[in-house]
């Protein structure tokens, strides 16, 4: 469909990260998904964002699958009918759209094949405090600063996800954000858990008060436990630099709280 990611995008090589089980690349406009067909969902997705040039379209596109693989290796419409889930865009649909207006729009009309979803609860997903508000973070500094970034976000794919109509649900989610910085790469690492949400004994049942957290964390602890080599990132990581305390594990309860 497209080049994909692009990893000499920032000036300074990043490359795709590789997880360490087979996965089937699919390039589509400005991101890339590497699919655990064996899981149904994406191992690493990675997308590339020019801030200058960024575009606020219209929502358009459909969900659909993605006919260069077979459709049961894909969690598709099936996985989110009758129930609390939202199909979760992992490359977020503003993110590829920029540059002109049908390039922008082919973009983000991209991000809706289910290779690039995966199931979250619908206050995770939509919540602005969270998830959604750590998305449009890293997205409004690119804008104001006219900064390219690549973001990479994935499920961590744990062995107590719980089995849900033929898949199993991720409990928690992994996103890093990578920019330039002078000469240096410098990225930040963040996981989201929902956990708390997440039922199946009884099909899905969802509780009344959202109980979700967002923490920056090391980029060497998402890598150590997703088995996913990050290449560059862990040692460009704002958490571990020099001058700060020992990198830790960080609660997020707003954006101020973010180090970058």
């Amino acid at each position: 469909m497209s080049d994909g990611y692009d990893s000499d995008f920032l000036g300074i090589p990043l490359p795709l990260p590789a997880p360490s089980v087979p996965a089937t690349r699919l390039d589509y406009p400005r991101f890339s998904v590497l699919l655990d067909e064996e899981r149904r969902l994406a191992a690493v997705t990675a997308v590339v964002i020019d801030g200058a040039t960024l575009r606020d379209l219209p929502r358009s596109g459909e969900w659909r699958l993605d006919p260069r693989v077979d459709a049961d290796a894909q969690a598709g419409p099936e996985v989110y009918s009758r129930n609390d889930l939202d199909r979760g865009h992992l490359v977020r649909r503003r993110d590829p759209g920029w540059g002109s207006t049908e390039e922008a729009r082919d973009a983000t009309e991209a991000t809706f094949f289910y290779t690039n979803a995966a199931p979250q609860v619908a206050g995770f997903n939509q919540s602005k405090e969270l998830w959604l508000g750590l998305e449009d973070h890293v997205l409004e500094y690119a804008e104001t600063t006219d900064q390219r970034i690549s973001v990479f976000t994935a499920p961590v794919r744990g062995e107590d996800d719980p089995p849900y109509r033929g898949i199993r649900v991720p409990l928690r989610f992994w996103k890093i954000a990578a920019w330039r910085q002078g000469d240096a790469l410098a990225a930040a690492g963040f996981v989201l858990d929902q956990s708390d949400l997440v039922d199946t004994r009884q099909g899905l049942t969802v509780p009344p008060l959202g109980a979700f957290r967002t923490f920056q964390v090391p980029i060497g602890g998402i890598a150590d436990e997703t088995g996913i080599d990050l290449g560059p990132l862990p040692t460009a990581d704002v958490l571990t630099r020099p001058g700060l305390r020992p990198a830790e594990v960080r609660e997020l309860a707003s954006r101020s709280d973010i180090v970058l």
